[in-house]
């Protein structure tokens, strides 16, 4: 369980002590009063919220009232655990002012403690912009899922000599342009270490290696909640869906068979008195 209240200045304090800042998604209340009982020093409210509590095939559908909507119940459940909330597709991409408007909203209605975007050196005017607000920024580069039918799908980024240079240099820009943090999806190891290397500001990793300054994974995943369905970039730390499946199927049998609720244990009583006098 955090001590003390994780903030920019804690986790920038993090990479340069060599301290690995560990991440999870978080969609709810419940789940974000769990993980502030924890040692997980932030949580993002992702967009992918779209795929793993609302169904969709892509995050592509979530809107600003999704996003300000779980960013707000979250936010109940933690006090010390730092708190992003994602920026949803096509939200910040027409203009300055409309990047500052809605990460404003962000942090005023649904109270995260930064906000986080895709995409690299195009969108340094927009990080620029939000930064100048006084709202801390993370950047997110590599894999970016809203740019799913850009890519054609959800591919490994940066694997030949160009892209790799582009992602390089996106990661500079986007520090240059102010992001506090930048997370890296699912970019080869090699690179993702280099470029925490070479950059002053965190980097967070989900599929990049263990030479990120630390590592983002949707709790889910990491939980085994599709019992066994996974990217090649997840650990299963628990068999979760496994177990909820075994404990719903075992309430049902017991409805079925009547042996629960059991009388006096999980019942009330009222005094026979009472009754004698309804049957009047």
């Amino acid at each position: 369980m955090a001590l003390k209240k994780q903030t920019v200045n804690t986790l920038q304090k993090m990479k340069e002590n060599g301290e690995k800042i560990a991440m999870l998604t978080c969609y709810d209340y419940t789940t974000a009063t769990l993980i502030e009982q924890t040692d997980i020093d932030a949580v993002l409210v992702g967009d992918s919220l779209g795929m793993t509590v609302m169904g969709y095939d892509d995050t592509l559908p979530v809107t600003m009232e999704d996003m300000i909507h779980h960013t707000a119940c979250v936010s109940r459940g933690l006090k010390s655990t730092f708190l992003v909330g994602d920026m949803p597709f096509m939200s910040y991409h027409i203009s300055d002012e409309q990047a500052v408007e809605n990460a404003g909203r962000l942090i005023k209605e649904g109270h995260a403690n930064a906000v986080k975007l895709e995409g690299g050196a195009k969108y340094c005017s927009q990080i620029r912009a939000i930064v100048d607000a006084q709202i801390p920024v993370v950047a997110h580069i590599g894999l970016t899922p809203q740019s799913v039918n850009a890519f054609g799908g959800f591919k490994v980024q940066g694997k030949n000599v160009e892209r790799a240079k582009e992602l390089l240099e996106d990661a500079k820009k986007v520090e240059e342009a102010g992001a506090f943090m930048v997370t890296l999806e699912c970019v080869p190891e090699k690179l993702a270490t280099m470029i925490s290397e070479e950059l002053t500001i965190p980097t967070i990793g989900i599929g990049a290696g263990n030479g990120c300054d630390g590592q983002i994974l949707v709790y889910q995943d990491m939980l085994d909640m599709y019992d066994g369905l996974a990217p090649k970039f997840v650990k299963h730390f628990a068999h979760i869906g496994r177990e909820m499946k075994d404990a719903f199927n075992a309430y049902s049998k017991e409805v079925k068979e009547k042996t629960f609720p059991v009388t006096g244990e999980h019942t009330f009583k009222i005094a026979d008195e009472v009754m004698e006098e309804l049957k009047k």
